[in-house]
């Protein structure tokens, strides 16, 4: 497989998985009571960008993983997802 189709499988999957990770563990300042002058009440009262970014690199190695797997030593391929749309003859 070329290394673009490599990265960008990667980075679809990794851009997904970030908006799953990132609502994980949010406290807005309205739930802690600590509303900072200047800023909404839900703006999160600490951002984990770092924790974020880690979980969403790890989940998504995982994932890239078991596609090539399946893709490589399977041979499952785009040809073999279900087609859901009706053909019209």
């Amino acid at each position: 497989m070329p290394l673009l189709t490599v990265a960008a499988i990667y980075f679809i999957i990794w851009w997904t998985v970030l908006f799953i990770v990132l609502p994980l563990g949010y406290r807005s300042q309205q739930e802690d009571g600590e509303v900072t002058n200047g800023t909404v009440e839900s703006a999160p009262t600490r951002f984990r960008g770092g924790r974020v970014i880690l979980l969403t690199t790890v989940i998504s190695t995982l994932l890239y993983a078991g596609y090539y797997v399946a893709s490589a030593y399977f041979g499952v391929g785009i040809a073999d997802i279900p087609v859901i749309v009706p053909t019209f003859d």
